[in-house]
């Protein structure tokens, strides 16, 4: 369970992929091929998001890291997309850094209620986010906005991964989640989306 009783989010692929790994780490290169196949997808989505269309440069620069470190990883398979992702992310940053455009982050004011219901915002867009249109959208969000939807959605961690990727509380990150995907809902004609529905990801004004 994550905080405030979250439950820990389990991506469909999670138990293979901690397997994967646990091979990998022994020096099976055909298990690190089937992690770098499971994860690949949402960590380019998730570069995508941020540094555009140079996401599969980073995200080459990404996996030479992941590969160098990948014994010193401790953990199951949504452990080790959480850590994909900040590797990534550092990449990212690293890249932005270069062409001196730095990513401004604002300070949410305070935090939301864990509110728990059936459905969700995330429910809602989760098939239109994939497409290179909504990641478009995605960009245009503020940037913690941005970047709470793109890793909550995209990577698929829960909020307490999410928050630890981006070195923020966990509450922050599931009120930028759900603002967010809010923006996007409305964007993409979503409706029923009301501000009683569960948190996911999103923004501050």
């Amino acid at each position: 369970m994550g905080q405030a009783g979250e439950p820990r989010r389990v991506h469909a692929h999670d138990g293979e992929l901690g397997a994967a790994v646990a091979r990998a780490q022994e020096g099976d290169e055909a298990a690190f091929a089937v992690a770098y196949r499971l994860v690949q997808p949402g960590l380019l989505g998730y570069l995508r998001g941020l540094v555009g269309d140079d996401a599969e440069d980073v995200a080459s620069d990404a996996w030479l890291e992941i590969a160098r470190d990948l014994g010193r990883f401790r953990g199951d398979g949504a452990g080790f997309r959480g850590w994909t992702a900040t590797i990534a992310r550092h990449r990212a940053l690293d890249h932005l850094r270069r062409q001196r455009v730095r990513p401004q982050g604002t300070a949410l004011e305070q935090d939301v209620l864990d509110l728990p219901g059936p459905h969700s915002t995330h429910d809602q867009v989760l098939e239109s986010l994939s497409t290179e249109y909504a990641l478009r959208l995605i960009r245009s969000l503020p940037r913690d906005q941005a970047e709470a939807v793109l890793l909550r959605v995209v990577v698929g961690l829960d909020g307490n991964a999410a928050a630890r990727v981006l070195g923020k509380r966990p509450g922050a990150v599931r009120t930028a989640a759900y603002r967010g995907l809010k923006r996007l809902a409305k964007e993409l004609g979503a409706t029923g989306v009301t501000d009683d529905r569960r948190r996911t990801l999103g923004e501050s004004k």
